[in-house]
C-alpha cells in the first residue's frame, strides 16, 4: 500500500500542518502521487487520489485564477488534498482559498517555506515504488506456490487451496455444465451468496463467451447495507468454455497483484480441469468396479481399495439408494455434487453408477445431506431398509423396488413403506411379480377372449359374486360364468376353489403394480 497521508503528515522533516478538512478518514487514505503545479487548471495532467502542491502564483498577477472554480475542478477530479506553500508567493494561505476549500470539501495542508516540494514528491514516489516492488515480489511468490501446487498429485484441488490461501478468501470452480467441481478447499461459498453466484455462473455459461464479471451481492438480502464482492472468470475459449472460477473478494475488488495471480490460476486450472475430466471417467469406472466387488461379497478387498482413494466405507447398518437420472438429464451435475459431498464427509457416502442409475450407500441414520442434495437436483431415489454390508445385493434390489414407487410428486420412497404394504409388498421383494407375469401369459393368447383380464379383476373385486360382477361389466351372468370357466381352463386353475381364486387375485395385483 502506498504511503498514507497520516505518515506524510507525521514526517517531521516536512513540518506539514493541517489547515482544514483533514480528518481521521482522510489521514488513512493512500497518497497515490504528489505533484506541484501553478497552472490555472492542472487537472488534464493529473489522476485522482494524489496530493497537489502549489505556491499560489496563479492567484496573483494581472489575471488571477478565480479561486472557487479552481477548487471545484480539483474536487471534481478527485484530488486528495491541496498543499499550499507559505512564505513564497504568499505569506499565508489566502482567505478566499480557505473559504472555497471549506465550501467544496477540499482538504488544505500548509507547507512551510523550508520544505521543498521535491522532497515530498520523492517521498511519495519512493513509497509508491516500494509498494509496487513488494506487490511484484508477492505476486511472484504466490504464482510460484500455485505452479508448485499444480505439480502435486491432486493438482486442481491444490491450485484452488493455494489460491485461497494467498488471497485469504474463498474460491470455487465450476465445470462446463455449471456443476461445482469437487475440491476440499478450506472455505465454502457463503450460503447467503451461493444462489446468486450459481445464477451468474449459469448465465455466463449459457452465453458461451469468455468474460469476467464482478458481482456486488448484498449479504443478507437487498437493503442489508453490506455488499460482498465476487469475481467470476470463464475458463477456456469462446464456444468451448471449460468452466468458471469464482473468487470471493470480500468487501473490495482485487488489486493488480491478486488479479495477476487469478489470471495465472485460470491458465493452470483450465489444463487441470481437462485432466480432471479424464480422471473423473477413470474414477467412475473404478467406483462401479468396487460396487461389483461389494455386491459379490468381497467386502475386505473393496474396503481396502476405497480407503486408499476416498476414505472408509460408511459404517453399518447402511441404507442403499438407487437414484434415477434427474428429469433435466443433467447427470454430470448430480455426480459432481455427490463427489463433493463424499469428499467433504469422508466415510459418510459411497456411490457408483449401476444399471443406468446411481447406487448410493450411506449410514442408516446419516442421510440428511444426501437427501437435501437429491432435492436440489430434482432426482428421484428409492432407499432400502437398514441392512448389513453382507446383504448389499438384497439391499440394492430393495432400493430398486422402492424407486419403482417414486413419482414427480413423491421423488423419494423407502422400502420400509413397501413392507408396510403387507404380504404383496413382501412378494414384490421376492420378485414374485415375474412368476405372476408368466402365470398370466395365457390370458393374452389368441385363444383368450378380449378383455378377459379385466373380466377376472371385476369378478374378484366383487368377491366372486356373479350377479353384481356381471352388472358392473354390463354382460349377462351366464356370459361372465363362461368367461371365468374359460380363464380357469387357460390358466389350469379350478376357480371354484378359494385357493385358486386367491392365487389368481395375487397374480393380478402383482402384475398390476
Amino acid at each position: 500500500m502506498p504511503a498514507r497521508l497520516r505518515a506524510l503528515m507525521n514526517e517531521s522533516r516536512f513540518a506539514l500542518r493541517a489547515v482544514s478538512g483533514v480528518d481521521d478518514a482522510l489521514l488513512e487514505q493512500p497518497v497515490l502521487w504528489a505533484h506541484n503545479s501553478d497552472l490555472p487548471d492542472p487537472t488534464p495532467w493529473l489522476d485522482s487520489g494524489g496530493l497537489l502542491l502549489t505556491d499560489g502564483v496563479q492567484f496573483d498577477g494581472s489575471e488571477p485564477t478565480p479561486v472557487a472554480p479552481y477548487v471545484r475542478r480539483l474536487v471534481d477530479h478527485g484530488v486528495l488534498a491541496l498543499g499550499f506553500a507559505v512564505g513564497v508567493a504568499h505569506e499565508r494561505i489566502p482567505e478566499d482559498l480557505r473559504t472555497a476549500a471549506a465550501a467544496h470539501g477540499l482538504p488544505l495542508v500548509e507547507v512551510p517555506r523550508a520544505t521543498p516540494f521535491m522532497g515530498i514528491i520523492r517521498y511519495i514516489s519512493d513509497a509508491v515504488a516500494a509498494d509496487e516492488r513488494l506487490m511484484l515480489e508477492t505476486s511472484l511468490r504466490a504464482q510460484r506456490s500455485v505452479a508448485r501446487a499444480a505439480l502435486r498429485p491432486d493438482g486442481l484441488a491444490e491450485i484452488l487451496r493455494e489460491l485461497e490461501r494467498n488471497l485469504d478468501c474463498w474460491v470455487a470452480l465450476f465445470d462446463a455444465s455449471g456443476a461445482r467441481v469437487p475440491a476440499p478447499t478450506r472455505r465454502g461459498i457463503p450460503s447467503s451468496l451461493a444462489p446468486e453466484v450459481a445464477r451468474a455462473v449459469t448465465s455466463m455459461l449459457a452465453r458461451g463467451r469468455t468474460a469476467a464479471v464482478r458481482l456486488s451481492i448484498a449479504e443478507g438480502g437487498t437493503g442489508s447495507g453490506l455488499a460482498r464482492e465476487v469475481t467470476l472468470q470463464t475458463l477456456g475459449q469462446r464456444g468451448d468454455l471449460r468452466g468458471i472460477l469464482a473468487v470471493g473478494t470480500g468487501t473490495g475488488s482485487l488489486d493488480r497483484a491478486r488479479a495477476d495471480l487469478v489470471d495465472a490460476v485460470i491458465a493452470l486450472a483450465s489444463i487441470a480441469l481437462e485432466q480432471s475430466r479424464t480422471l473423473d471417467d477413470a474414477r467412475r469406472r473404478l467406483r462401479s468396479g468396487v460396487l461389483e466387488l461389494l455386491m459379490a461379497g468381497l467386502i475386505g478387498v473393496a474396503q481396502r481399495t476405497v480407503t486408499h482413494l476416498w476414505g472408509p466405507l460408511p459404517d453399518g447398518p447402511i441404507r442403499v439408494g438407487t437414484i434415477a437420472p434427474p428429469d433435466d438429464g443433467d447427470v454430470q451435475a448430480l455426480r459432481a455434487a455427490m463427489e463433493l459431498l463424499a469428499v467433504e464427509h469422508r466415510g459418510a457416502l459411497f456411490f457408483a453408477e449401476h444399471d443406468e442409475g446411481i447406487v448410493a450407500i450411506a449410514p442408516a441414520d446419516g442421510r440428511a445431506e444426501l437427501l437435501a442434495l437429491l432435492a436440489r437436483h430434482g432426482a428421484r431415489a428409492g432407499f432400502s431398509a437398514p441392512s448389513a454390508w453382507n446383504d448389499l445385493g438384497e439391499a440394492v434390489a430393495e432400493s430398486q423396488r422402492a424407486l419403482a414407487r417414486t413419482s414427480t410428486e413423491r421423488p423419494v420412497a423407502e422400502f420400509d413403506d413397501v413392507v408396510r404394504g403387507g404380504l404383496l409388498g413382501h412378494l414384490e421383494h421376492t420378485r414374485a411379480h415375474d412368476v405372476a407375469r408368466r402365470m398370466l401369459l395365457p390370458l393374452e393368447s389368441a385363444q383368450a377372449p378380449p378383455e378377459l383380464r379385466r373380466t377376472l379383476e371385476v369378478w374378484l373385486e366383487h368377491n366372486g359374486a356373479w350377479d353384481p360382477a356381471a352388472k358392473a361389466l354390463g354382460i349377462h351372468r351366464h356370459t361372465l360364468r363362461a368367461r371365468v370357466d374359460g380363464a380357469g381352463a387357460l390358466l389350469g386353475l379350478d376357480l371354484e376353489t378359494f385357493a385358486a381364486r386367491s392365487e389368481l387375485w395375487g397374480a393380478l395385483q402383482l402384475t398390476r403394480r
